[in-house]
């Protein structure tokens, strides 16, 4: 039981204090021999027990008789001043990780999940990780980590996935004796609670013996920018290129547009799995291509279309008829050709009525 006052030492890394407050039942907060107050999880700290002087002989509160305690604090002690960094060939650009390790790997939600800091690099590093619910941001760990070395710094339980916080690190990148300083990094990690229930969500990697789901806390600016384009977007930006690199062309004539669209809206016809989906996000993506092709159609003058629903249950031949009914009710419509699709179509036909 660790109380204010107490002398304790960092379990997995280098130094210690006196704790001078507690910010939770699982934080307390240390203030170091350099004077700055650290928050330090209580699992993380190891109480030192003090000695006194009785007749100029050095005694210690606790047990006595063990003799062997002493002389092993000071072999750590000695340990901890003699550490030197592990600094591995081509891990001198700055590369830091956020990682969910199940202590359950059958079971990702069964058991605790573990949240742990990486550092995959060369640099020693100044963290800040902090937990922001929407009104107020908590820290939950700061600390310093030496490089090429990981760091467990929160936990989850299966209750905790149904709220879970956006996470935050910040994090200085130093050396001991560099010619430039390493920019100061900043992160938002937002996880979807669904993740942790997908298997494909936690992969095999360098860091653990099990399977991990690992977030990238250093990427590429440009990358998340191209993240962040639709797909429209991306072909735009591609066109415009392309028409920088190719020589000039005759404009091409107006290509004739057929009678008759043919639009297949079976799922599996639109994305690749509906693993995770449920039947209304289904019916949403269905209906979404259905619109679509609606407007396209009108803008090129198409003179029918038909869409290839399926009998199944009637859900999406319904909610089709109830669109086109609505958004579309100046156009005809009709079941399309029962010799060419039996009862599975709908033909709309772009005539006003």
């Amino acid at each position: 039981m660790l109380d204010i006052g107490d002398k304790v030492k960092f379990l997995n890394n280098i130094g210690g204090g006196r704790i001078v407050s507690f910010q939770s039942k699982n934080i307390a907060v240390v203030e170091g021999d350099d004077g700055f107050e650290i928050p330090v999880m209580i699992t993380e700290l190891v109480k030192v027990e003090e000695e006194v002087t009785y007749n100029n002989t050095p005694r210690s509160f606790g047990n006595s008789s063990d003799k062997n305690t002493e002389k092993q604090a000071k072999e750590e002690e000695r340990v901890e001043e003699d550490y030197e960094p592990v600094l591995i060939p081509g891990n001198d650009q700055p590369r830091f990780y956020m990682a969910f390790y199940p202590t359950d790997q059958n079971n990702p939600v069964g058991g605790e999940i573990e949240i742990y800091f990486i550092n995959d690099s060369n640099f020693s590093v100044l963290y800040h990780y902090v937990h922001f619910d929407g009104e107020k941001y908590q820290t939950i760990d700061a600390d310093i980590l030496e490089p090429n070395t990981k760091n467990y710094i929160d936990g989850l339980g299966s209750s905790d996935l149904n709220s879970l916080p956006k996470f935050y690190f910040r994090i200085i990148p130093f050396e001991k004796e560099s010619k430039s300083l390493a920019v100061p990094i900043s992160k938002e990690i937002s996880v979807n609670s669904v993740k942790f229930y997908k298997e494909k969500s936690f992969t095999e990697n360098d860091f653990f013996d099990g399977k991990a789901m690992i977030f990238d806390l250093v990427t590429n600016p440009l990358a998340e920018e191209i993240d962040k384009m639709t797909e429209k977007d991306f072909k735009k930006v591609i066109n415009e290129k392309d028409k920088q690199n190719r020589p000039e062309e005759q404009t091409p004539k107006p290509v004739k547009q057929p009678d008759i669209v043919e639009v297949d809206l079976h799922i599996d016809e639109l994305i690749d799995s509906t693993a995770g989906l449920s039947n209304r996000e289904i019916l949403d993506i269905q209906l979404d291509k259905f619109y679509r092709e609606m407007d396209e159609a009108i803008k090129n003058r198409v003179k029918r279309i038909v869409f290839i629903h399926g009998v199944g249950n009637g859900v999406l031949k319904q909610e089709i008829g109830k669109k086109l009914k609505s958004k579309y009710a100046r156009f005809n419509f009709q079941d399309a050709s029962f010799k060419e699709y039996g009862y599975g179509a709908t033909m709309v036909i772009f005539r006003r009525k």
